[in-house]
């Protein structure tokens, strides 16, 4: 048989292909009529027989695709007698059949492959988490005009043991040799990563089969708001979290007002979060990293497509250059119009993205590809007057050329060159900002030993932003906008980085990650230089306990909010961000195939540039000046999570993340404005039969630090008020003098109240059922209704206060949002 093309699974991200000979794999494989081999780490070259087996799924409990109905295809017309192929299938972490290759006599081998993609398997499952993998798959054929035999004489029965002793079976005569594939794949994921699966994500409530839009499930993760996909991660906040996809870095993940996410899911093999001490791989991130990665290429044509209420998607990949190559395009294109006419008159809303990637195979080890994709988003508001204000309005663009060689004993060189178009509107609808970037990147894993991996890379990129802000500043530009026309400059941007680790496993059951990552940053005529040494650790003490550490040192440019299309701070001033980054905990392997992990974090950033949380208690700073703000602060706290394949007949998981985010402006010391003592999310989902599946998800926080909006400028008569009514005007020294005053009374008025210390907590339920027929030749067709805060859930994001009115919470929504949607593959 003839290598295929490699091929990832969701658990790891490097492949390992041996070619063995032996009676003994033959075996294995007649016997079970599938074989595969994994490992928990990088896999090694262990030959295709039982003890390599058992080697290979030590630390993990590993089990094998199996069907779940007939596998036995129509006999073909102009057969003759019974046969038997051999096919190498793909079978998906959500139990279809993907790429499909056989070996064996015709017209035996074109019946098997036109039958297997109509299969249904149990996935292969480790540690009872389903994934991906590739089998071989005896298939069989019986001719149905042969004659039944006569039954041969009955030999005379043996006599029956003693009763205590134990019956032996003659062996069977062991097979003929002959040369077979044994897929092993391997690379764990770095300690303290935590990973979700597209088919894992499709079952959780409120995520509408986006795996992006689980990320806020995740341990240690929080919201600034319910449903919003903006972040602080261990007390990072959003603007300090990196997006990547496929290694390439995006300014944004998700689409506007709650959409889902800038990649078509159907792509999606799984997305990783790494919350602190990510791998050297990764960096110009002070806080945490998320990082998508999409499938590998499939050599069987196969689609996806789904239309909601709001919008409507479709992906198809299909073979050419017999199999050698794969073409890919996807993308989706929201018409909110009519819901938007119903519940939010006045308010214009779209978006589209698209995704494009082709590949081909040059050889069993050479690949190139091209993978191409972006996304677009508009928000306006139409006022009572007809003129269209601007919220949001902007777009990026990726153009990312690969090669990929992949080594005979394992691991792969990537080189990729990558161009990118960013912009964004200002509140006219006129352009705001332009990024234009050029990257390479150059990545390479491979295994020196069974007992070492080196890993080492290097990239740069060189970005050229076009900013201008001067329609913002109006007549009379306040201190804000001053800040943010010195935040936002029009210049060149240069990172470049060097990082290398090596995955050592110094003994059975060890396995320990040094890394080091340097980076060179230079914007504005500034330039700094950097050096991020990492560390993590992973030891399995018990079959059922494992241990784990993760440290890790990094350094970032100055940052905002988060990642807007086109528009990033500019300049070095006061440095660049450094981040501390540790944790270390438990993993536990419970009863019911339940996995459990219980972490202890440490976080420390310096130099911190916190729009969102450097609010020290009573500033009416806007968000550019707090920007400006340079600070340190700290995060400490617990995470627990445990978790049971929602894939299964009942599944669901619990994370719980207790925590306290601080921070040190000057003199003053105070809770981040987005500390969240406790976040916990819970989820089922249960099948109950017959392609039904049901489930739901409760969402709750703590509520963060009481903030008071002080309204200084009353315009109902309150003294204090601008006698020319202009709130725009630079303030003057009477101004000053007279917030001050009115400031003090309001502040008494506050104190009167005895207002609480924090916000009022939040809740919310989400609510998913789904009904799916299974079809022939793989086909599927689903229909979903999920509606996200079931519970109409209102959020508290601050107090106003004015001496005419008193205090009145502020609220946000309740933001529901339902869909209903039909989903068909091929």
């Amino acid at each position: 048989m003839v290598s295929g093309a490699p091929m990832e699974e969701p658990e790891h991200s490097d492949l390992r292909r041996r070619r063995t000979r032996g009676s003994a794999a033959v075996a294995v494989a007649a016997a079970t009529g599938a074989l595969v081999a994994f490992t928990d780490g990088e896999a090694t070259a262990a030959p295709a027989q039982e003890p390599a087996l058992a080697e290979a799924t030590q630390g993990a409990r590993v089990t094998m695709p199996s069907p779940l109905g007939p596998t036995e295809p129509p006999y073909p017309p102009g057969g003759v007698g019974d046969a038997t192929v051999v096919a190498r299938i793909t079978v998906y972490a959500d139990g279809t059949v993907g790429a499909v290759e056989v070996e064996g006599e015709e017209p035996f081998a074109s019946a098997a492959a036109r039958a297997a993609p109509s299969w249904r398997f149990e996935p292969a499952r480790r540690d009872g988490r389903p994934i991906g993998a590739r089998i071989l798959f005896p298939v069989r054929f019986r001719d149905p005009r042969a004659a039944t035999p006569a039954a041969p004489p009955a030999a005379p029965a043996a006599p029956s043991p003693p009763r205590g002793s134990i019956a032996t079976v003659p062996p069977s005569p062991p097979a003929a040799a002959q040369a077979i594939d044994v897929v092993v794949v391997g690379e764990r994921g770095a300690p303290m990563t935590t990973s979700m699966t597209r088919e894992e994500v499709r079952q959780v409530p409120g995520a509408f089969g986006d795996p992006f839009r689980a990320i806020e499930a995740m341990p240690g993760v929080t919201p600034i708001a319910s449903g919003v996909p903006y972040f602080f991660v261990r007390g990072a906040p959003p603007g300090n979290v990196g997006y990547f996809i496929d290694g390439v870095r995006v300014p944004l993940l998700y689409h506007v007002a709650l959409g889902p996410s800038v990649i078509h899911p159907a792509l999606v093999e799984r997305v990783d979060l790494y919350p602190g001490g990510f791998p050297a791989r990764f960096g110009r991130y002070t806080g945490g990293v998320i990082a998508g990665e999409t499938r590998e290429p499939a050599r069987l044509l196969h689609g996806e497509a789904n239309l909601r209420l709001f919008d409507a998607g479709a992906l198809v990949e299909a073979p050419w250059a017999d199999g050698r190559g794969t073409a890919l395009v996807g993308g989706r294109y929201a018409y909110p119009g009519a819901l938007l006419a119903l519940f939010s008159p006045g308010v214009e809303l779209g978006y589209w993205d698209y995704q494009a990637r082709v590949t081909y195979d040059a050889s069993p080890y050479d690949r190139v590809g091209l993978f191409a994709f972006g996304s677009h988003d508009y928000l306006a508001q139409i006022e009572d007057d007809g003129d269209t204000d601007v919220v949001l309005a902007g777009d990026f663009h990726r153009l990312d050329l690969r090669y990929d060689r992949f080594f005979a004993r394992g691991g792969r060189l990537r080189h990729a060159i990558t161009l990118g178009h960013e912009e964004s509107e200002n509140q006219d609808g006129e352009r705001a900002g332009r990024a234009r970037l050029l990257g390479a990147r150059v990545e390479l894993s491979a295994p020196v030993s069974e007992r070492l991996t080196a890993r080492a890379g290097v990239d740069a990129q060189l970005e050229r932003f076009d900013i201008d802000i001067r329609e913002n500043d109006g007549d009379f530009p306040t201190r804000n906008d001053r800040a943010l026309a010195r935040l936002f400059t029009s210049r060149e941007d240069l990172a470049a980085g060097l990082w290398a680790d090596v995955v050592v496993r110094a003994a059975p059951g060890f396995e320990v990650v040094p890394g080091l990552r340097g980076d060179l940053f230079a914007s504005g005529g500034a330039t700094r230089a950097t050096v991020d040494p990492r560390l993590a650790t992973r030891l399995q003490a018990t079959p059922r306990v494992a241990l784990l550490s993760a440290f890790g040192v990094t350094h970032q440019p100055p940052s905002f909010l988060g990642a807007v299309p086109g528009m990033q701070v500019g300049g070095l001033r006061g440095g660049v961000q450094t981040g501390l980054l540790a944790s270390a905990g438990v993993e536990l392997r419970l009863p019911g195939e339940i996995k459990a992990t219980i972490t202890g974090f440490r976080s420390g950033f310096f130099d911190l540039s916190d729009a969102l949380g450097n609010r020290p208690p009573g500033t009416d700073a806007g968000l550019a000046q707090r920007a400006e703000l340079r600070g340190a602060g700290s995060a400490h706290g617990l995470e627990i999570h445990a978790h049971r394949s929602l894939s299964k007949r009942i599944g669901g998981f619990v994370s719980y993340t207790l925590s306290r985010s601080i921070r040190h402006v000057g003199r003053e010391t105070f809770d981040s404005a987005f500390d969240r003592r406790h976040v916990l999310n819970m989820a089922a989902a249960v099948d109950v039969g017959r392609g039904w599946k049901l489930g739901g998800r409760a969402v709750f926080y703590s509520g963060i630090p009481m903030t008071v909006d002080y309204d200084l400028w009353d315009n109902d008569g309150v003294d204090g008020q601008r006698p020319d009514g202009n709130d725009d005007r630079p303030d003057t020294e009477q101004d000053i003098r007279r917030r001050e005053r009115l400031r003090e009374r309001l502040a008494q008025v506050v104190r009167r109240l005895s207002l609480p210390e924090r916000l009022p907590a939040f809740f919310r339920l989400d609510l998913r059922l789904e009904k799916r027929w299974i079809l022939r030749k793989g086909r599927t067709v689903s229909l979903t209704v999920e509606v996200l805060n079931a519970t109409a859930g209102k959020k508290t994001l601050q107090y106003e206060c004015s001496l005419l009115h008193g205090c009145e919470p502020q609220t946000l929504g309740p933001i529901t949002l339902p869909s209903i949607g039909a989903e068909a593959t091929f």
